[in-house]
């Protein structure tokens, strides 16, 4: 594509594009993480990213696209956030925010600080230990024991 100079950065088509795969720790590079899997998070979806970016006072698209290496076509996957990064005369938006990095960067370290991290976190553990008491037993009654 080639530069256009009346495309202004306040266009949507001219802001950054941030799909989860970009920040997850559980993809690969060749699967399309961007970002070093120390600083990047478990599974993040679009709605965490719009939330914590929106949090941060940035301007920001949902679109329902699928990233292209994506090989699961689940609704959980989908998604692509737009972030307007830059104003018209091409200085930062937000000055913390200067690059494509800084932002994905952010996002690392802020979705797990999410109020609904902690409490996905907190219910699974839960449910797991419900599931390891009720769920173990009821799986001896049915027969395993006889077995020699």
């Amino acid at each position: 594509m080639m530069w256009n100079p009346d495309k202004k950065h306040t266009d949507l088509e001219r802001w950054i594009c941030i799909y989860p795969a970009y920040i997850n720790s559980k993809k690969t590079r060749a699967e399309g993480r961007k970002i070093p899997k120390e600083k990047a998070v478990e599974n993040p979806t679009h709605q965490e990213i719009r939330d914590v970016l929106a949090a941060a006072g940035m301007k920001v698209g949902v679109e329902n696209k699928l990233y292209s290496r994506e090989s699961s076509k689940e609704m959980l996957y989908r998604g692509r956030i737009r972030v307007q990064l830059k104003n018209d005369d091409g200085t930062p938006l937000n000055p913390d925010f200067p690059t494509r990095e800084s932002v994905m960067i952010y996002l690392g370290r802020m979705i797990p600080k999410l109020k609904t991290r902690s409490q996905k976190q907190g219910g699974s553990d839960q449910s797991q230990s419900q599931q390891q008491q009720g769920g173990g037993g009821g799986g001896r009654k049915k027969g395993k024991g006889g077995r020699k």
